[in-house]
């Protein structure tokens, strides 16, 4: 008896040391956060393990001691205190670039009272594969690592983590057969390898080097393991059917059958899928499974998205059902505690197609709770009403925001709010997370920090949202910033995101149409860009991107006014006013290249550094450069301009030089009294494009201004001040 009464008693006290050694394991890990943000907030925070709230995550701060004590059931929700802290008390946004500098206050503030805050949902996902492309291909560990930092201030806990896959996927191509020059010939470049990855496109850009494996695999082990340590579900690929077509060969009795095209690629570029029933396909899960477990580890949940903007072979509710049973199946063999996380992306793009009998029939192949939905574009089209709560699977509303990366001012922010409230108070259980699917993050961040924060049981009135906002980006309590974003935020950001979205100085030149319009109130936008400058000084990372955000927006939106005013005269014969407003058109580029030349992601020379950086020898240093040229200009197959930039550089050394060619038309076809030759021009600017993307024709990079930015902001408004009073008057 008293044998037993001692084991237990060591038993209960094992199972406390364990239990006290995770909880001091999150401490540390929150410490090195702060420590990694500020070695300010180090000294003056300090972190305490708490409970769960009834199984949610929870976070409390307070003031005690002269120290801010933040509590939080892991490290993930001291995260979330902290940034809370940084927010409201401290007025200071994180940003989510890593060579964004953090201002603290002087003397950093106590808690006036304190606060507990619960999760309103568990699952809180970040990223789209699509981000992988348009702004991280060429990202190295500084910048990843901020980032990770960045989504546990915001709360995330389930972030997509697609980096390296190539690296497992060579092992498995290679152990089947296929030779090293196959294998690297079937993947894209860097820059595309998300659509690669979605099975969208093969070959295009490859091969790809040997280097870009090995780095990469580094790259992605970092990643995990941090992510981990900060409380966060890495969600891994699986094998989804996507195979190369070489595999043919070597597998003649395999069925694998062509997918459809995809944006207008040759067929080159098609992809191969391998039908799920067919025994090779679960050799191959098991392969690669167990291949990227040896590398990265698991955490049980994998994003699988078979047919992502691609027809199947088959759209019978019997085919996609047992689609979904077999990939299911494959995973279960290799994983038993696997789960699958798919897009409902899929349910959007090709709704004509997705009928509730072929959804139902192929969500349902998969055991309730077992696939979690992500639908993908819920600030426009929530595709969980259309489809009945996805037939009883599990999903997460997610905020999209945002197409190719495009610097616009878009958003529907407001409505994602009042949306999200709804989904909540509406779907009980089944909603078991909110999140983002954005596809770039040269965007403004604040939609994407709104999104996140409703995943928390804040209570924010908009007053407040909006307060708060204004006064971090402002690093003080801010009148003008307060008004500049109550107009953004009530009025301005009520746009839809779309696709081809920047304004139209980065648009391919066309007679007489535009593929840009101006969505929101231009009077709204003057106003907020009015209230903006209205400070007394910059002081944060995050005002000056407002700056630049609404001001080139405006500037933007004006060249198409001018544009069009050109247009018209020409159709009149006007040569003079011709000439007098192409000039306007090529000043406005002078001055929109110079205004965003105030922030290093607003260039053209950040982008093309970072590839040519991850480069070891001037050859592959060449080749990164080219596709980060190619993504966000020609881009490929019918997408020229989908990721198009309003940035310096790129508007200097790239969208001058087409508009020039569309102006020296005009001249031309008035000065010859002849009619407009679009062919004629269009035939120079293809040549031109591919001449600037292949031969990498020189761009300037320009020299900091010897202005700041709001000087440099004032004096850009009080220069085009009458054409935009008088383009507002004509509204």
């Amino acid at each position: 008896m008293i044998k037993r009464y001692i084991l237990l008693i060591y038993g209960l006290l094992l199972v406390t040391l364990m239990v006290s050694g995770k909880a001091g394991d999150e401490v540390k890990q929150a410490r090195k956060l702060a420590g990694r943000l500020s070695p300010a907030l180090a000294d003056k925070v300090e972190f305490a393990a708490i409970q769960a709230e009834g199984g949610r995550d929870v976070f409390t701060l307070e003031s005690r001691g002269g120290k801010v004590v933040i509590g939080g059931n892991n490290a993930g929700s001291m995260a979330v205190g902290l940034n809370r802290y940084l927010n409201r008390y401290c007025k200071v946004t994180v940003s989510w670039y890593s060579d964004a500098p953090l201002h603290l206050p002087e003397v950093l503030p106590e808690v006036p009272a304190p606060e507990r805050v619960t999760a309103r949902v568990p699952q809180r996902f970040f990223l789209n594969y699509c981000t992988w492309g348009y702004t991280m291909p060429f990202w190295g560990w500084e910048q990843w690592e901020h980032f990770i930092d960045w989504m546990a201030l915001n709360g995330v806990n389930l972030p997509l983590a697609i980096t390296g896959q190539e690296a497992v996927w060579y092992n498995v191509w290679t152990r089947l057969g296929m030779t090293d020059e196959q294998v690297r010939a079937y993947f894209t470049g860097p820059a595309y390898l998300p659509w690669h990855r979605m099975a969208n496109i093969d070959g295009w850009c490859g091969p790809l080097p040997k280097e870009w494996l090995e780095g990469q695999t580094a790259l992605q082990q970092r990643i995990v393991e941090r992510e981990r340590a900060l409380n966060m579900r890495p969600v891994l690929p699986a094998f989804a059917g996507h195979v190369p077509g070489a595999l043919r060969e070597l597998f003649p009795d395999a069925d694998i059958q062509a997918l459809g095209g995809w944006a207008g690629f040759d067929e080159q570029y098609r992809t191969y899928f391998l039908n799920s029933e067919d025994p090779l396909y679960s050799r191959i899960q098991r392969m690669f499974l167990e291949e990227q477990t040896r590398l990265f580890g698991t955490d049980h949940i994998y994003g699988i998205d078979p047919f992502n903007e691609v027809d199947p072979p088959s759209f019978e509710p019997e085919y996609l059902n047992k689609v979904s049973q077999h990939i299911y199946e494959s995973l279960t063999a290799v994983d038993p505690d696997a789960e699958w996380l798919q897009m409902a992306w899929f349910l959007y793009y090709q709704r004509k197609d997705y009928t509730p009998e072929r959804t139902r029939a192929m969500l349902t192949g998969v055991p309730q709770g077992k696939m979690t939905m992500l639908d993908y574009y819920c600030e426009y089209k929530e595709m969980w009403r259309e489809h009945e709560g996805f037939y009883g699977q599990p999903f997460i509303w997610c905020y999209l925001g945002n197409f190719g990366g495009n610097t616009n001012v878009q958003g529907r922010v407001k409505e994602a709010g009042e949306r999200i409230e709804r989904a909540l108070a509406e779907c009980g259980g089944n909603l078991v997370g909110i999140g983002s699917t954005l596809e770039g993050l040269d965007v403004q961040q604040f939609p994407y920090e709104y999104i996140l924060e409703k995943a928390w049981d804040y209570g924010k009135t908009d007053e407040q949202v909006i307060n708060e906002l204004a006064d971090r980006h402002a690093g003080q309590e801010s009148r003008p910033a307060r008004e500049a974003w109550k107009l953004l935020y009530d009025s301005v950001l009520d746009i839809t995101p779309g696709n081809f979205a920047a304004p139209l100085p980065c648009s391919y030149p066309t007679l007489g149409k535009e593929s840009r319009t101006v969505k929101y109130s231009p009077r709204d936008l003057l106003a907020a860009w009015d209230w903006l400058l209205q400070q007394d000084s910059v002081t944060t990372d995050a005002m000056t991107i407002d700056l630049i955000w609404v001001g080139r927006q405006l500037l933007g939106d004006l060249f198409l006014v001018e544009k069009q005013q050109m247009d018209k005269a020409f159709e009149q014969g006007d040569s003079t006013a011709v000439h007098n407003l192409g000039n306007n058109l090529l000043d406005l580029m002078i001055d929109l290249d110079q205004l965003n030349n105030h922030h290093p992601q607003s260039t053209l020379h950040t982008w093309l550094q970072q590839a040519r950086d991850l480069g070891t020898t001037p050859e592959v240093k060449d080749y990164y450069e080219m596709n980060a040229r190619r993504l966000v200009t020609t881009w490929g197959g019918h997408l020229n301009d989908y990721a198009c930039r309003n940035w310096s550089g790129l508007i200097g050394a790239y969208y001058h030089h087409r508009w020039m060619f569309y102006i020296q038309e005009m001249y031309s076809a008035l000065y010859w009294h002849r009619p407009f030759n679009e062919k004629d021009m269009q035939e120079q600017i293809d040549t031109f494009q591919q001449e600037w993307v292949d031969i990498m024709r020189d761009y300037t990079k320009l020299e900091p201004s010897d202005l700041d930015i709001l000087t440099h902001c004032r004096l850009l408004r009080d220069k085009y001040r009458p054409q935009l009073d008088s383009w507002i008057k004509s509204k």
